[in-house]
């Protein structure tokens, strides 16, 4: 394969990318409404339950201790993923505000807030030559802690008004929909994590599942409330544009902050993805339990937009570190 057809072949949409704009698509021909919706509703809350606790259980609790050493590099990711994204969603607010409405930008403030992913992260760290326990235990930590840090983020910066829950209402919320499963699927990892580890593609079809779910019962109500009256091309083709400064801004300053602290090249790759990734696994549920129902398409929006770009640069820039490396 030539390189110009490698490089269009990582830019080719996922298979997970192409259910989500089918699960759009459903939604905008065939919204549940109604009790439909409450009962999708139901079955969406248990399968994000489900989904934690399997993530409970499957994340090794050797992997967290192994890299908890490197603290230096876990608080440069946590940095930002906490710190630096939520500023620049807050500095690009004039400019955004210009060419998006005001939901689709409450949407990418949140993204900004947002925890980093876990399975992408490594894979492309491993990709790209990285340290990956490091990318094990940060991402892990990252997740962790944006059961905390994300709705207190969102009580203190996102317009009042707009979240459905006050801050600590919202941490509690989320400590009961998504943490607690977290804990119970660690305590019973003694007992099913070998089953779990033997059959981790269960876990993606969860992961998947649970999102698309969220994505399905999301977009009805939004269609229900004229979402395509209100997103044109152009606002879409803007949102695209702007997903793209930030991930270049976050990329840039990462790996600039790791070349100046001094740290390893195999450091570097692990900061650079971990630090610029936003989780769509933990955003969408997240949303689910910050935001009222009626604003949560246009919320979730940004966060699904930024994961395939995400993706894409980041692909190619695993394989640019690898040749590096090699």
């Amino acid at each position: 394969m030539s390189s110009a057809s490698a490089f269009l072949a990582r830019l080719k949409p996922d298979n997970f990318t192409l259910a989500l704009l089918t699960t759009v698509a459903i939604a905008s021909v065939l919204p549940c409404t109604g009790q439909t919706a409450v009962v999708f509703g139901d079955v969406t809350t248990f399968a994000i339950g489900l989904l934690f606790f399997l993530h409970g259980a499957k994340l090794s609790r050797e992997a967290i201790v192994a890299g908890l050493t490197h603290w230096r590099l876990h608080l440069l990711v946590l940095a930002c993923t906490f710190v630096l994204f939520p500023i620049l969603g807050l500095a690009l607010k004039p400019v955004a505000l210009a060419v998006l409405t005001p939901d689709l930008y409450l949407g990418l403030l949140f993204l900004c807030m947002l925890p980093s992913t876990v399975q992408s992260s490594i894979a492309m760290t491993a990709m790209g030559r990285g340290n990956v326990p490091a990318a094990i235990c940060s991402a892990s930590a990252s997740n962790f802690l944006g059961i905390f840090i994300t709705p207190l983020l969102v009580g203190a910066f996102i317009v009042q008004g707009q979240a459905e829950r006050s801050s600590l209402d919202a941490v509690l919320a989320i400590v009961l929909q998504l943490l607690v499963p977290f804990i119970a699927g660690q305590v019973c990892r003694r007992w099913i994590g070998a089953w779990v580890d033997r059959h981790k593609p269960m876990l993606k079809y969860v992961d998947q599942g649970s999102i698309l779910l969220v994505v399905y019962t999301a977009f009805s109500e939004a269609v229900s409330e004229g979402l395509w009256h209100k997103l044109s091309p152009q606002l879409l083709l803007a949102l695209g544009l702007i997903c793209c400064v930030l991930l270049a801004v976050v990329l840039g300053l990462s790996f600039w902050a790791s070349r100046r602290l001094g740290f390893s090249s195999a450091d570097e790759v692990t900061i650079v993805f971990c630090g610029s990734k936003k989780s769509l696994a933990s955003g969408v549920p997240m949303a689910k339990v910050l935001f009222a129902t009626s604003s949560l398409g246009m919320i979730i929006l940004p966060v699904m937009l930024f994961h395939q770009i995400q993706l894409m640069v980041c692909a190619v820039l695993a394989q640019r570190f690898a040749q590096r490396a090699d």
